[in-house]
This record gives structure tokens, sequence and C-alpha cells, in this order.
């Protein structure tokens, strides 16, 4: 029982495999890490911790509000 011609004893084969998949996963699992996924926020939570990180004032927030809700 010789496959495919005696090398390795079939193991030729597998290794084939072996890469085959070691492909499949260098492409598609990356992009299936869940922290990668970008959660796109609506504009007014981003105005929401954008004014509770103290990047904007009140009067800033309080404008920028009316005019989200307004559109």
């Amino acid at each position: 029982m010789h496959f495919f011609n005696g090398h390795f004893g079939g193991m030729h084969f597998l290794w084939w495999i072996i890469w085959f998949i070691f492909l499949i996963w260098i492409f598609f699992v990356p992009y299936d890490i869940p922290y990668r996924k970008s959660k796109k926020e609506d504009p007014l939570t981003i105005l929401k911790k954008r004014f509770a990180k103290g990047e904007i004032t009140k009067e800033e927030y309080e404008e920028s509000k009316k005019i989200l809700k307004s559109e």
C-alpha cells in the first residue's frame, strides 16, 4: 500500500490540507474578531461621551443637542 507513489507514506496530501486550512484561517479569521468590528454610534451618543469627558462645555453640549434633535 503505497499512497501517492510512496511520498512520505501519504503525508504529502495531509500537508496540503493543513496548508489549505491555514490559508483559509489567515484570510477569514482576523475579520471575524468582534473587537475589530466597529460599532457605529449615533451622533447624540458621541456628543454625550464628549461632554462626559469634559471635551465640550455645557453650553456647547446643549446647543449641539438641539441641533441634532431638530434634524
